[in-house]
């Protein structure tokens, strides 16, 4: 049977705060999976084949055959926007913290790497 500081010191590893009859409860509790999980350990499993699934699965998934792609023309037709070969993508812009007491960074943005300030209209 698992005791009372066993079970207090899974609690803290779970961060859970446990009332004193919660603390004697899970002792009961976890002492019988434990317990369980002995018995199947006795059992002579050697002839026994690992399984995934406690039933027959067949047809989850297609098998894994090559197929032509997309033609790129038709993949690009639907883009927003196009660079060359491929999709364009925005950059992204990264806000800066704003500096202590409204210093001279207070409110201003500036893109990946770099100090410039956008207006306030794109910020």
């Amino acid at each position: 049977m698992i005791d009372r500081d066993e079970v207090l010191h899974v609690a803290r590893l779970a961060r859970l705060q446990l009332s004193e009859e919660e603390v004697v409860s899970m002792a009961g509790e976890i002492s019988a999976v434990l317990i369980h999980i002995a018995k199947i350990g006795e059992l002579d499993l050697d002839e026994v084949s690992p399984t995934s699934h406690v039933v027959e699965v067949t047809g989850a998934l297609r098998p894994d055959e090559p197929v032509a792609s997309l033609p790129r023309a038709v993949a690009l037709a639907q883009a927003p926007a196009v660079s060359g070969d491929g999709f364009l993508v925005p950059t992204q812009r990264v806000a800066q913290p704003a500096a202590p007491h409204g210093g001279a960074q207070a409110g201003r943005r500036a893109g990946v790497g770099g100090s410039q300030s956008l207006p306030d209209s794109q910020a």
